[in-house]
């Protein structure tokens, strides 16, 4: 007989049983419910605890103007965070005691939200225990981050106070629009490049990625780094912001005037290449002119009579021709091959007999198509190898996404001996620059290799990528072609252009002070399948050319479209050209600022308001006393802004305190450079009025500043 009583055993195993299954039951059960139910809310647990193999974002690399300006930096911005499930009761009854007053600091720093508004909001967050709640809904810069970071609670730690931040990376452009299609953009928060500098050397800026995970060491939450991130290096463009910035408002000025569509304007320098401005400028709906695409590299239209001085350079290097030959124009009107050819002036009876120098001088469009028809119509396909030697149809591998190279199509024949892809009328079209397509910055490398003595460099828009004072690639200048031409040819040529701008149709684009050297350009847009007579004619206005003549330091090409007339490519593409040149040339002109005191004079100057450190470095070496309460070096300093009064002896500089950056500043008393500079460098355009001393303001200074203000500044 067994010792062990079934009987009473085997009901208590049962139990046992019963209550294991049970408890398993519960286990599955409760584990199916934490994976499905309560899925989302343990994933936010989990990666606020645990974060492994994060990637951390580097520092972009900043875009440098030739100088060592920044064209573009990133910097930081922030968006801002309540956390109410942080310090507990402690910080819940600090709340209470502190919500008044912490509403109204965010409205003196946001003034656009009301105090009520803030509370409404920050009430609402509280109610949800939120612990992500935005105490502002865009992002803030690193001077506003650290004003909000003053208010009662918010400036304690993210564990006891709950306020915490979200750092983000900022493209900025310190100069504004100012050559933003060339330094390019980015995409947002997204730092995807968009287009120019920024996306041709977007691998060189980017950096590399870093590595971190997220770890809890004695009950605090630490990144820990395993792998730090490689910030981008810095790039050093060629563009010079001055010229860029002169060369932009001489465009825009003469777009306005003439009611332009499209306008591009570039200056190279003769002897490197270096592109040192380049402006593109397209009409928008508003009436403002802004950078909307590169057209300076991408558009491919028929250059006009820009291209003649390169067909004259064939016609003179093959020896077909010299600048004695003399061709007959007749009254300005020509059939070729039973197609009128026209001049300019053929309503007022046409050139008659021209020198060859004077098809170029007057820009006769008979005179050179019937030189190259003459002497090339049975060889069509000498005439473009011609052009080819030259170099304007070289792929020039601009580093810009979109840039194209030029178009000039060579005769191709079949079989049978017949041209596939000419006509007579090819020829004598294509002489005078149409039949072809070539973007501004082929012409401009064309001329300035004329300029260069006959080397063709590449343009050339970076010159070096830095790794903080380490120089880790240098792009030196490169030629293209040794020669363009032969010698005599060029020195011809030279001499031709310089006397298009003393004696031809340039002469607007010369100047009195240095030899300008250059071509004008007039030529009809077509409209693809309408021709070039579909609804108002648009033309094309160009001048090409190169100064000091005799010394060329500097090559420029101004092209502008519009839409019916009148239309000169030497009247407004030339003084466009005029205006560049003078006012590159100006700043060479080195003169010492005690020249321009007056020895025989004892008055004391009328100084305005303004950069008072500026004024402070002029009048000191005019040997006039300041009384100052500040000090700094104008060599190498900020600017220090304030206001200016004198009296019979002394002038009296004193500091003024500054609004934040998203207030409109007082710029009363100061003189346009100033003025400007102050309204539009927080983002305000302004209109000008008179000239003097700023009188009144439209947009009242300590007012918030809103997208799109505009200010009008009077001055007398």
């Amino acid at each position: 007989m067994s010792k062990f009583e079934n009987k009473k055993i085997m009901p208590r195993y049962s139990v046992i049983a019963i209550v294991m299954t049970l408890i398993s039951i519960f286990i599955v059960g409760k584990a199916f419910y934490i994976m499905t139910a309560k899925h989302d809310y343990w994933m936010k647990v989990a990666s606020r605890q645990k974060k492994d193999s994060v990637s951390v974002k580097p520092v972009r690399g900043n875009i440098l103007s030739c100088d060592g300006q920044l064209m573009a930096s990133s910097i930081p911005e922030f968006k801002i965070y309540m956390d109410f499930k942080a310090g507990g009761h402690k910080k819940d009854s600090m709340w209470l005691a502190n919500v008044d007053k912490i509403c109204e600091g965010l409205h003196r720093i946001f003034p656009s939200k009301s105090i009520a508004a803030f509370k409404r909001d920050l009430e609402e967050g509280r109610k949800d225990m939120n612990q992500n709640w935005p105490i502002w809904d865009k992002r803030i810069d690193y001077n506003t981050y650290t004003e909000v970071k003053k208010l009662p609670i918010f400036c304690m730690s993210g564990y006891s106070g709950g306020f915490h931040k979200e750092v983000f990376d900022s493209r900025r452009r310190p100069f504004g629009s100012l050559a933003q299609r060339t330094v390019g953009d980015l995409y947002g928060a997204k730092d995807m490049a968009r287009c120019g500098l920024e996306l041709s050397y977007d691998s060189i800026l980017r950096g590399t990625n870093g590595i971190t995970h997220r770890r809890k060491v004695m009950n605090k939450f630490l990144s820990i780094t395993d792998t730090p991130p490689i910030d981008g290096a810095d790039i050093i463009t060629t563009i010079d912001v001055n010229i860029q910035d002169l060369a932009e408002r001489s465009l825009i000025n003469e777009l306005k005037d003439i009611n332009g569509n499209v306008g591009v304007a570039i200056v190279m320098e003769v002897g490197t290449g270096d592109v040192k401005a380049i402006v593109n400028m397209s009409k928008c709906d508003d009436g403002e002119y802004r950078e909307i695409k590169n057209n300076a590299v991408s558009d491919l239209m028929e250059p006009g009579s820009v291209f003649k001085t390169a067909s004259m350079m064939v016609a003179l290097d093959d020896g077909v021709v010299d600048t004695t030959y003399t061709v007959d124009t007749g009254c300005g009107v020509w059939n070729m091959h039973g197609r009128d050819m026209k001049d300019h002036n053929w309503r007022k009876g046409g050139y008659q007999v021209l020198t060859l120098p004077q098809t170029l001088m007057y820009s006769s469009n008979i005179g050179v198509s019937r030189i190259i028809d003459d002497h090339y119509g049975n060889d069509p396909e000498r005439f473009v190898r011609g052009l080819y030697r030259t170099g304007i149809a070289t792929d020039l591998h601009i580093p810009l996404v979109g840039a194209t190279p030029p178009k000039i199509r060579m005769p191709k024949k079949n079989r049978r001996g017949e041209y596939v892809n000419w006509s007579k009328t090819a020829l004598p079209w294509m002489s005078i620059g149409y039949e072809s397509q070539v973007p501004p910055i082929s012409t401009l490398t064309f001329y300035n290799a004329i300029a260069n003595g006959g080397r063709m460099m590449r343009p050339r828009f970076v010159k070096k990528i830095l790794k903080g004072d380490q120089v880790i690639a240098e792009f030196q200048p490169e030629m293209i072609k040794a020669h363009i031409c032969k010698e005599k040819t060029l020195h011809e040529l030279q001499t031709i252009l310089e006397h298009v701008v003393s004696q031809g149709l340039g002469k607007k684009a010369g100047s009195k002070s240095f030899l300008v050297a250059g071509k004008t350009g007039t030529a009809q847009i077509s409209k693809g399948i309408g021709g070039y007579k579909e609804g108002g004619t648009n033309y094309l206005l160009s001048f090409a050319g190169y100064f000091p003549a005799d010394e060329p330091r500097y090559s420029c090409i101004v092209c502008i479209q519009k839409t019916g007339t009148p239309a000169s490519g030497g009247g407004m593409s030339g003084l466009v050209f005029h205006h560049i040149a003078e006012g590159i040339m100006a700043r060479s002109l080195k003169l010492d600022v005690s020249d321009a005191r007056d020895s025989t004079s004892i008055l004391i100057p009328n100084v305005k308001n303004g950069n008072i450190l500026a004024a402070d470095y002029v009048l000191n070496h005019l040997g006039i006393n300041t009384n100052t309460g500040w000090g700094g070096s104008y060599a190498n300093g900020n600017p220090i802004w304030g206001t200016a009064s004198s009296n019979s002896k002394t002038v009296n500089l004193s500091r003024q305190a500054m609004y934040r950056h998203n207030i409109t500043p007082n710029v009363m008393g100061m003189g346009a450079s100033d003025a400007v500079y102050m309204l539009e460098s927080r983002g305000i355009k302004v209109k000008i009025q008179g000239r003097g001393k700023v009188v009144s303001q439209s947009y009242p200074a300590g007012k918030l500043i809103t997208k799109g203000a505009v200010c009008t500044i009077k001055m007398e």
